[in-house]
């Protein structure tokens, strides 16, 4: 059985007359933090999308856990846990509701885990979902998103718009935790210096196709400047400029 979790050959997109993604390729290895990273409209939601089953590929092959996420969606949603930057959550409910909510969705939900999570994401459960910060909803969603113990947790610009403490939960106390036991994590973002401080492997798209892809360090230590390894955000201007 391959390693890789995820497999896309060349992926191609077309809305009208704008190509969303060119012939992308790419490997998810099992159990590594994998960072896409590009400006906003660069192509990365649009490749998620076809991940998560939302689009069909008009050329190419998705396949995640080996399987079409369109010819078979429960095999494919039913391990994901997923987190976009819209933090879409119905508002009339409270914490608590939410959470038995969701979970009537997922058989392998973890009452203890879910509870655990609550309590370090200082979620009343009493409180409204209507009535919390744009934080504490993501914090909400993130709950849902791992609460059943996915095998992939895809975060798609999870931190837009959010303060530094809540960046802080979502890329340390998370994100290196899901990898460490042995899940995947696809962290979708154009901030940079955040995904250098938690990705292990890097793919840099740009008007729809892949410029670069490869192990963090592997890139670091090949844009080196003088003597001085590049950052992350160097190493992008070069290849995107």
């Amino acid at each position: 059985m391959s390693d890789s979790i995820i497999t896309v050959s060349e992926l191609t997109r077309r809305f009208g007359d704008r190509t969303a993604l060119a012939s992308v390729s790419l490997s998810l290895p099992r159990g590594a933090v994998y960072g896409l990273v590009g400006a906003n409209g660069a192509g990365k939601t649009t490749l998620i999308k076809h991940l998560l089953g939302l689009l069909r590929a008009e050329s190419g092959s998705v396949r995640v856990f080996g399987l079409d996420p369109v010819a078979d969606p429960v095999g494919v949603l039913s391990r994901i846990g997923y987190l976009s930057e819209e933090h879409d959550l119905p508002g009339w409910m409270r914490v608590d509701e939410l959470i038995r909510y969701s979970r009537a969705f997922y058989p392998a939900w973890d009452d203890g885990y879910a509870e655990e999570l609550r309590r370090m994401f200082a979620l009343d459960a009493a409180a409204k979902i209507k009535n919390l910060s744009k934080g504490q909803k993501a914090r909400a969603g993130l709950l849902i998103a791992l609460a059943y113990r996915p095998e992939l947790l895809v975060l798609d610009e999870p931190s837009s718009g959010l303060d530094p403490v809540v960046r802080r939960d979502i890329l340390g106390a998370v994100i290196r935790t899901i990898a460490d036991e042995g899940r995947t994590v696809l962290f979708s973002s154009h901030l940079l210096d955040e995904v250098e401080q938690v990705a292990d492997h890097v793919t840099m798209i740009s008007h729809g196709r892949i410029v670069l892809s490869g192990p963090l360090a592997e890139l670091k230590a090949s844009h080196r400047v003088g003597e001085r390894v590049a950052t992350l955000d160097e190493i992008f201007v070069t290849h995107v400029r």
